[in-house]
């Protein structure tokens, strides 16, 4: 029989995985409310809003949790760095949920971990194993097959939600930089306050460039709360997948994020009539498998 500390472990798993599920699925809810206000305002200006919006609550946060040293960032440029990566990612994938079905905006997103493998082969020196090559491959056959119909009907810019995945991957480098100089809080602040100012100023700029699109004009209140509601379930998607993390292995919890793919997929047939071809099943089974073909194999093996 299973010992009572064993039985804890295994409770605690469960726990991390359910903790898991629910902050991804929550994060595919808040990727449907930003499609929801496709073309109702300049997508730098709704991710402006939000991360202004995140700053203040987590800020908040932070000062009756850790009080004013929590405010002392070691650093900067790292943060800075951080924060220009999330920025041209949100920008990007708010942009592509607006031409572009959620679930297939979502699977060409999942790239992610293999240029994350690419990136750090160039800029860490880490070296690229055989099974980041094969895993990049497979992806990226899988990208192309997702954005086939896609380019048909937006253009060149059905690229963007691979832009979204350059700027997670470049969070991703950056984050292991400022690793363990704070708390997952404070990191939570600072990535949201440092990226405000820099959308602010993107939203700025799209206003001066005269592209209807990108005029940022008085929202609805509508847009007002959705864009609050965003950064509010991002900030508690975050805490639960760390929560996961702290009950379950990071290696057991991984495989949970493409839980976000099924959800956005059905939320986009469900919500906006986005119904999934043979083709984007396909090309998005190719970008899970590469992922978690990449994921299995960077696990340590069992001694036989």
């Amino acid at each position: 029989m299973a010992s009572s500390a064993e039985h804890r472990h295994i409770h605690a798993g469960a726990h991390g995985l359910l903790f898991a599920l629910a902050g991804y699925c929550l994060l595919s809810m808040g990727d449907a409310v930003v499609k929801s206000m496709a073309g109702l305002w300049a997508p730098t200006a709704i991710a402006a809003l939000r991360y202004l919006f995140g700053a203040i609550g987590l800020g908040a946060i932070l000062a009756i949790k850790e009080g004013r040293a929590a405010f002392s960032v070691v650093n900067p440029l790292a943060h800075w760095g951080r924060a220009l990566s999330v920025s041209f990612a949100s920008v990007c994938f708010f942009i592509s949920v607006k031409l572009m079905p959620l679930g297939d905006a979502t699977a060409i997103t999942f790239v992610m971990p293999m240029i994350t493998a690419m990136l750090s082969a160039l800029f860490l020196g880490e070296k690229a194993t055989r099974a980041t090559w094969i895993a990049s491959i497979v992806a990226f056959a899988g990208v192309l097959i997702v954005l086939r119909p896609n380019v048909a009907d937006a253009g060149w810019a059905a690229l963007f939600p691979l832009g979204s995945a350059l700027g997670m991957s470049a969070l991703i480098l950056f984050n292991r930089k400022v690793a363990g100089q704070a708390s997952v809080l404070a990191m939570q602040f600072y990535v949201a306050a440092f990226a405000a100012p820099i959308l602010i100023a993107s939203a700025v700029l799209g206003e001066m460039t005269g592209i209807k699109a990108m005029q940022v004009g008085m929202p609805d209140w509508t847009v007002v709360a959705r864009c609050a509601l965003v950064a509010v379930s991002a900030s508690v998607a975050h805490t639960l997948i760390f929560l996961a993390t702290t009950r379950a292995s990071a290696a057991t919890i991984a495989p949970m994020t493409y839980v976000q793919l099924l959800v956005a997929m059905t939320v986009g047939a469900f919500a906006f009539g986005d119904l999934p071809d043979v083709t984007s099943l396909g090309g998005s089974a190719l970008i899970v498998g590469a992922g978690l073909y990449l994921w299995r194999s960077a696990q340590p093996r069992k001694a036989k």
